[in-house]
Formats: C-alpha cells, sequence, structure tokens
C-alpha cells in the first residue's frame, strides 16, 4: 500500500504514551499549541495493549486507525537490570517494535517515529558519535540486547522504505529526564534514579552512595525540549534515516556534576559518597546534533541547572504518584 494516502488532519497514536517522553509530547500538545485544529492525539499506555502481543497490538491500532505513529514503547531498564537481562529486552523489543511497524504498514499509516537510544552506538568509537555510525560496531557489553533490538529499527525503516515506500524514521535521544520520568533507583535511569536517592537521603539524614566514580559524562536533554522535537520531526523532517536529539557536545556533564545540581536543586548539605566497587558503564557517548542544527540552527535548551531544579521540584510535589 502506498504510504502517501491520507489527507486532512493527523491522528496520532503515541505508545508508550504514559511514559516520561509520552508525558513530554502529551504536555506539548496539550498545553503549548502542539496539536493543530483538527487534529486527534492517543497517548496509550501498557494498560491499553501489550504490544508484545501482535493480536493486541492490532486490536488497538484498529480501534483508533492512526494516520500517524510515534513509537515510543520499550522495555526498559537501569545499567544493572540491563546487564542480567539482555536476553528479556533483545527478545521483547524486537516482538514490540516488529508488531508495531508491520501493524502500522498493513494498516496503511502514513508516517512512523520511533525512539532509539544513544546507548546504540557501537562501544568502541571516535567521538563526537553521528547518525551515520550506528551500526559501526557492537554496542557496549552491559546492554546489548536492548541495543540491537533498537539498531533493528533503523534496519527495518530503510527496508519498509525500499519495498513500500513507506516515510518511517527514528530519533536518537541522548540522556532524557525530567517529570514522570521512572526514579526507582534500582532501575531508573541515573539522573532521575540519583534525584530519588538524594531525596530519601535528605529526609533520612543519611549520605548519598553514587554507583561508580562520577567521571562518567552525558549529554543531559530535558524530555520537554524532547517532545517539541520529536513533534518536529514528525511534521516536518523527510528523511528515513535517524536523526539526533541531544543538546550541544559542550553542555555535556559528568555525573559527579549531575549530582552537585541535584544536591543544590534539594538543598542536599549531606555527604555524597561514590562506590568506585560498582560499574561506570561507558564513560562517555558524546553525539554530534550537526544535523539537527542544520534544520534547526537556532534551536535554543532548556539549562540544564534549571531542567534539574525542575524536575527536582516536579519529583517532590509529586512524591506519591511518581514511579519510585
Amino acid at each position: 500500500m502506498d504510504s502517501e494516502i491520507k489527507a486532512g488532519p493527523m491522528r496520532v497514536l503515541v505508545t508508550g504514551g504514559s511514559g516520561l517522553v509520552g508525558k513530554a509530547i502529551e504536555h506539548v500538545v496539550q498545553w503549548e499549541g502542539g496539536k493543530l485544529q483538527g487534529e486527534e492525539w492517543i497517548f496509550l499506555s501498557s494498560k491499553d495493549a501489550d504490544l508484545v502481543d501482535v493480536g493486541q497490538t492490532r486490536a488497538v491500532f484498529e480501534k483508533y486507525r492512526p494516520t500517524h505513529v510515534i513509537h515510543l514503547a520499550a522495555k526498559v531498564g537501569g545499567l544493572y537490570l540491563h546487564m542480567r537481562e539482555n536476553l528479556h529486552f533483545l527478545r521483547d523489543n524486537i516482538k514490540i517494535n516488529d508488531n508495531v511497524l508491520q501493524t502500522a504498514h498493513q494498516m496503511g499509516v502514513t508516517k512512523v517515529v520511533s525512539c532509539l537510544s544513544s546507548c546504540i552506538f557501537p562501544d568502541k568509537t571516535t567521538y563526537p558519535i553521528d547518525e551515520t555510525m550506528i551500526h559501526n560496531g557492537p554496542p557496549h557489553d552491559s546492554n546489548f540486547g536492548y541495543s540491537h533490538a533498537k539498531r533493528m529499527i533503523d534496519v527495518q525503516n530503510r527496508a519498509y522504505f525500499q519495498q513500500h515506500g513507506h516515510r518511517y524514521t527514528a530519533v536518537i535521544p541522548t540522556n532524557v529526564f525530567g517529570p514522570y520520568d521512572n526514579f526507582n533507583i534500582e532501575n531508573g535511569h541515573v539522573l532521575s534514579a540519583l534525584i530519588n536517592k538524594t531525596y530519601k537521603a535528605k529526609k533520612e539524614g543519611t549520605s548519598v552512595n553514587v554507583c561508580g566514580s562520577g567521571a562518567p559524562r552525558r549529554q543531559f536533554i530535558y524530555s520537554l525540549d524532547l517532545g517539541r522535537l520529536i513533534i518536529w520531526v514528525l511534521r516536518e523532517y523527510e528523511e528515513i534515516d535517524p536523526i539526533i536529539l541531544s543538546v550541544d557536545e559542550e553542555d555535556e556533564v559528568s555525573i559527579k556534576e549531575a549530582v552537585d545540581m541535584i544536591a543544590k536543586a534539594l538543598d542536599f548539605k549531606g555527604k555524597i559518597h561514590f562506590d568506585t566497587n560498582l560499574s561506570d558503564g561507558q564513560l562517555r557517548k558524546t553525539a554530534s546534533n550537526a544535523k539537527l542544527r542544520r534544520y534547526l540552527p537556532d534551536i535554543t535548551f532548556t539549562p540544564l541547572k534549571e531542567a534539574v531544579k525542575m524536575t527536582c521540584d516536579w519529583f517532590v510535589a509529586n512524591y506519591d504518584i511518581a514511579r519510585t
């Protein structure tokens, strides 16, 4: 079926709509004028359908009949969970991605924007990393299952274009954080887990124990900035090849610097201890946003200190509903 068949307002289905990035897109759509007249935006959560199951995936697509899909749903976890369960992350994510893309194809969806991750890049590489380097060698051993499943989306996008002319593409954000993240200390992503840890330590009058040396450097992007960019990709970006959505290279900070920002935002005055017996993961994953800047030369990002403060404030105010 030719993919350029839909006219009129978009009906956008967002998988993983209750997660960090889904909630950010929902905020932009509802409160920042991200939704155009006549459009319908549907935000799915895992309660609506288990996308590992092809029958449930098909049923939810038939229920909503989307013209466009933003595919965020994934089985994810923090570094240590990925290290323990690579097979689980590989199999579930391959199933989810294949079910979403093939069902979109069968239902004549005009465009799919999938969300990849900077962990898909090769472990041994030169920096900064760009979009052409995704498949230039194996990913880091710690989460190779998840990384390979995510890389396959790029392969599938190219194949759907070659065989069917479909405009399916993908974005690659760097480390995302913000309201509605998973703040679980064991399985959450680094910044949000540290926010929870620091909040607990302040309440209990204990020290903060940080896994690893604090030396790894990361580019952190605030979820609302990313949400705005994904909507731009859905509307304007015509390439099949993926695009890195990231702050600039010079905005990269060490985990130690990030911890200090969190401590300041939460007014934590206690001790911070770095446990060097625990793995650091990759020491750096510096990504180039040159392609994004070619399209949007004047784009600005929420300064990290400000975004950390807003996220900490949200976490404290919403502690009872936050994923901890």
